[in-house]
C-alpha cells in the first residue's frame, strides 16, 4: 500500500467526519526523527512523521508505512504514547481539519533519512533542543513522553555522560 501522489491528494479541508491518522516518535541514536510538512495542515512546519490510516491497514502498519514513505527509515513500532484529537477551525469557526491521531513510539532499525514526497525535509533532532524547530506544544509533549518511554524500555542508548555518574 502506498499513499496518494501529491497531485492526487484529496482535499482534507472541511471534512464531514474526523480523519484517523497515526504519528511516530521515532528514536534513532539518541535523536528523534522530525519531518517538515509539505502539505496542510501545518504546511512548512516541523512535526512528527505520520499520516492518514489507509483502508485495510492496522494502526501499526500505518505507522511503519508512514515512517518509511516520509523518511526512508524502517522501524519497529512499540507502545502507544497517546491519542491526540486536533480540531483546527477557520476564522469563521468552521472546522477546517479534524483528526484522531494515534501516536506510537518507534525504534529506527534501518535506512538513511531522506525526505519523501509528503515532506520537504527530515531532521534527526536532539530532544533537549527542540525549540529551533518551532514544534507545536502537542508535538513537544508527545516527544517528551516518547523519550521517557524509550528510556524505560531500554531503547535509549547510554550517552557519553552516563559513565560519569
Amino acid at each position: 500500500m502506498t499513499g496518494p501522489a501529491p497531485e492526487e491528494r484529496e482535499d482534507r479541508r472541511y471534512p464531514d467526519r474526523p480523519i484517523a491518522g497515526v504519528g511516530a516518535v521515532a528514536i534513532h541514536d539518541r535523536r528523534v526523527v522530525l519531518i517538515r510538512r509539505r502539505f496542510e495542515p501545518l504546511a512548512g512546519e516541523w512535526s512528527l512523521p505520520g499520516g492518514r490510516l489507509e483502508l485495510g491497514e492496522t494502526l501499526r502498519e500505518a505507522v511503519r508505512r508512514e515512517l518509511r514513505e516520509e523518511t526512508g527509515l524502517e522501524g519497529e513500532v512499540g507502545p502507544l504514547i497517546e491519542i491526540f484529537e486536533p480540531i483546527l477551525r477557520d476564522a469563521d469557526g468552521r472546522i477546517r481539519h479534524q483528526y484522531v491521531i494515534v501516536d506510537y513510539l518507534c525504534r529506527v532499525e534501518d535506512g538513511t533519512p531522506v525526505a519523501g514526497s509528503d515532506v520537504s525535509d527530515v531532521a534527526l533532532a536532539d530532544p533537549d533542543d527542540l525549540s529551533v524547530y518551532g514544534l507545536t506544544s502537542a508535538a513537544t509533549r508527545v516527544i517528551a513522553r516518547g523519550v521517557e518511554m524509550a528510556k524505560e524500555a531500554g531503547w535509549w542508548p547510554p550517552g557519553p555522560d552516563s559513565r560519569r555518574r
